[in-house]
């Protein structure tokens, strides 16, 4: 299973290049970078530690969507509980959930925000589940690199086989189903930033692969009578 973990504006280079070495370190290779510092610089490299090769391979998006949109399953991370989720997942329960998703997935994208501010409310709308690491205080909060070393870590123990022939082959289960919802929840005039929308959305996102296979079958007769 492919993970990529994506920081937004981050503005602090250490930060970056102590993220890539957390990355690093627990086996992924895959850093995707939305208008950050420079992340090449000095302090990064100091940072990185023998990671640099990570850093200087890193993707860099201009905007949120690009970074994201060949991923199939995106979990946003937030250390504030915000009014545009629902349920929030700590590290732990997200794996778990990624785990009993199965072959429904193949691309993951483990989002993190702006060292100030975090992700937006559109951002974090985006991604498919919201996620947050549970304080025994509120403040003060995880710097951004500690918070990738958690989850690198949390998820650096998530192993599935993949049906590669499969999957080379069609767009992922998950995401063809995620992209019926949405043509039905339109036909249905279901605004895209009502509640139930969100809702729904968010729920279809925690169904298991078998469920996943038995919502699609089933999205899929349904979109046939609209058309």
């Amino acid at each position: 299973m492919n993970i990529s973990f994506v920081l937004v504006e981050p503005a602090v280079p250490e930060n970056i290049g102590a993220a890539a070495r957390a990355i690093n370190t627990m086996g992924f290779n895959d850093l995707r970078l939305v208008n950050p510092a420079d992340h090449l610089a000095d302090e990064a490299r100091w940072l990185a530690h023998g990671s640099v090769e990570l850093l200087e391979q890193a993707t860099i998006f201009q905007d949120f969507k690009s970074a994201i949109e060949d991923l199939d399953f995106v979990i946003g991370t937030t250390a504030k509980k915000r009014s545009s989720s629902h349920d929030y997942y700590s590290p732990e329960s997200a794996r778990q959930l990624i785990n009993k998703k199965g072959h429904s997935i193949s691309k993951i994208g483990i989002v993190f925000g702006r060292e100030e501010s975090g992700l937006k409310n559109e951002e974090l709308l985006s991604c498919d589940i919201a996620s947050s690491i549970p304080l025994r205080k509120s403040y003060p909060s995880i710097n951004l690199a500690q918070s990738v070393m958690l989850y690198t870590y949390i998820f650096s123990s998530l192993e599935l086989p993949l049906n590669k022939a499969e999957l080379e082959e069609n767009e992922s289960i998950y995401k063809e189903l995620k992209r019926n919802a949405k043509f039905i929840l339109a036909k249905l005039n279901l605004r895209e930033d009502s509640v139930l929308h969100n809702r729904i959305l968010e729920r279809i996102a925690t169904a298991s692969e078998d469920d996943t296979r038995l919502f699609l079958s089933f999205a899929k007769k349904f979109r046939r009578k609209f058309e």
